[in-house]
């Protein structure tokens, strides 16, 4: 399973690539991750007073929003990682799941605004 391709119905594309755009993004298509991003903004970059933190936030955030903004795709990944870690004996069997999850979250890291 891929992320989202650009223009598929029901999933909007990803916003410009700025804190301020990315928040109103998840505030309109994923309000379920609002909280923790506020939180994480205040707690890691508005009261640190350094701006050299944001680009790592931006990734992250950037990353969860182009999973959450695809239902089908956040439900895949979210099942890939439960079974990893509650239905799985087999070692070789979670890391499978876990690797899968992984390389979905580097390619939802790599979409371009628009997409």
């Amino acid at each position: 399973m891929t992320t989202a391709a650009a223009g598929e119905p029901g999933i909007p594309p990803m916003p410009e690539r700025t804190p301020k755009a990315l928040r109103d993004a998840i505030a309109r298509h994923a309000p379920q991750l609002l909280s923790d991003f506020d939180a994480h903004w205040k707690r890691y970059v508005a009261d640190a007073y350094d701006i050299s933190t944001v680009p790592a936030f931006m990734a992250r955030w950037w990353g969860e929003y182009a999973i959450a903004r695809d239902p089908r795709l956040d439900a895949h990944v979210t099942g890939l990682e439960r079974r990893a870690a509650y239905e799985c004996s087999d070692l070789a069997e979670a890391k499978a799941l876990l690797e899968e999850a992984s390389n979905i979250r580097h390619m939802a890291a790599r979409t371009e605004p628009g997409q």
